[in-house]
C-alpha cells in the first residue's frame, strides 16, 4: 500500500501548526480547557506524557509505564489503521506529549509530515523500525498484488511486532526512551519492562516448541498477510489472499482458485481470519473445502470490547497458539 498525504491531512497540519503559532507567540491564548485536555510534556500530575500510534506499542508503553505515566493511543479501538487520518486534535497531542511512539512504515507517512512541521526538540520521538531488522513487504504464489497504475520500490513490511522476538527488543528500546525522559523513574520502568518481556519470552517458547513439532509448516489466510516476521522468525511457510498492508478486499477468481486448491490439496484444517475482519473470503474457501475458519491475531488494532476487558499483546498471542496448533496439526 501506498499511504500519501491527503488535503484533509494536509489542512489539520497547517490547522495545527497555525494553533500552535498562535499560542507560543501570544496571537491568541489557550483556552483553559484547552489546557486541560492537552496539556505540555507533563500533566498537571508531574506525570510524563506519552503518546503511541497504534496498539502494540501502546499497549508495550503501558505496561512499562504502569500507574508513572499517562499513555495515549491516537487510532481508536475498532478502527482501521491503514486508512486513518489525524484530527487537529491529534495533531497538538503529538506536539505537547512527552514521548511520541511509532512504527514508521508507510501507513505513517502522516506522521512525518507532522512531525516536520512541529518543534520535536523538548520530546523523545521514538521510530520502532529503526530497532529491529526489516525486510521488504512481499508477494508470494497466489497471492493478489497491489493494483498500481505505476510501479514502485519494495516497501518494508511495517508489521514488525508479531514476532515476539522483535517485540521484545522493541519494549526495550520503548523502556530506554522513558527512562531518559523521565530518569526519576528509570529504574521502576526497566522493571516493568523486564517483566514483560518474561512473559513474551515464555510464549515465545511455547510459538517455537509448537512449529517445531508440527504436522505441517504453512498457514493459510483468507486476508492480507501482517505476520511476515512471525512466520520467518518460526519457519512457517504461507499463503494468502493479499500483500501485509493491502487495501483490497475482493480477492481475484484467480486468488480464490489457487487458495481453495491449496487447501483442499494439502489437506490444511484451518483458514485464518483476521482480527476486525468481515471474514467473507475465508468463509468462501472454507464452504468449498470443509476447512475450519478461525482468527489469528495480529495485534494491529483490537475492538473496543476487548480493548475495555484488558486484552493485552501478550493476552492475544497467548490466545494465538492453540489457534495456530489447530492449522498445523
Amino acid at each position: 500500500m501506498r499511504k500519501y498525504i491527503t488535503p484533509f491531512m494536509a489542512a489539520a497540519v497547517i490547522f495545527s501548526a497555525a494553533l500552535y503559532a498562535a499560542v507560543s507567540f501570544g496571537v491568541m491564548a489557550p483556552s483553559k480547557s484547552a489546557e486541560a485536555a492537552v496539556p505540555a510534556n507533563q500533566t498537571k500530575t508531574g506525570k510524563l506524557e506519552i503518546i503511541a500510534t497504534i496498539f502494540p506499542q501502546y499497549d508495550f508503553a503501558r505496561a512499562i509505564a504502569g500507574d508513572r505515566a499517562n499513555v495515549t493511543m491516537l487510532v481508536r479501538p475498532g478502527a482501521e489503521i491503514h486508512s486513518f487520518e489525524p484530527t487537529p486534535r491529534d495533531i497538538i497531542s503529538i506536539r505537547n506529549s512527552g514521548v511520541f511512539i511509532y512504527i514508521g512504515g508507510e501507513s505513517d507517512a502522516w506522521v512525518e509530515e507532522i512531525l516536520e512541521s512541529v518543534d520535536t526538540s523538548g520530546k523523545k520521538i521514538v521510530r520502532l523500525m529503526d530497532y529491529v531488522n526489516t525486510v521488504d513487504e512481499e508477494v508470494v504464489e497466489g497471492m493478489q498484488p497491489e493494483d498500481e497504475e505505476e510501479e514502485e520500490e519494495e516497501a518494508k513490511d511495517e508489521h514488525i511486532w508479531t514476532s515476539p522476538k522483535n517485540a521484545i527488543l522493541l519494549i526495550g528500546a520503548i523502556a530506554e526512551k522513558l527512562s531518559e525522559a523521565d530518569p526519576a523513574n528509570a529504574d521502576y520502568y526497566k522493571a516493568n519492562a523486564k517483566s514483560y518481556i518474561a512473559g513474551i519470552s515464555e510464549v515465545d517458547g511455547e510459538f517455537k516448541a509448537l512449529v517445531n513439532g508440527a504436522k505441517r509448516k504453512v498457514i493459510v489466510l483468507g486476508e492480507r498477510f501482517p505476520f511476515r516476521y512471525f512466520a520467518d522468525e518460526y519457519g512457517l511457510d504461507y499463503r494468502a489472499a493479499f500483500p501485509g498492508c493491502s487495501t483490497e478486499s475482493d480477492a481475484s477468481a484467480a486468488t480464490m482458485a489457487y487458495l481453495v486448491r491449496m487447501v483442499r490439496d494439502e489437506k490444511i484444517p484451518v483458514v485464518y481470519t483476521l482480527e476486525l475482519s468481515n471474514g467473507n473470503i475465508a468463509r468462501a474457501i472454507a464452504e468449498q473445502t470443509g476447512a475450519e475458519v478461525l482468527t489469528l491475531h495480529s495485534c494491529h488494532n483490537l475492538t473496543k470490547a476487548d480493548f475495555e476487558s484488558g486484552e493485552t499483546y501478550l493476552s492475544l498471542m497467548k490466545k494465538n497458539v492453540p489457534v495456530l496448533r489447530k492449522g498445523l496439526y
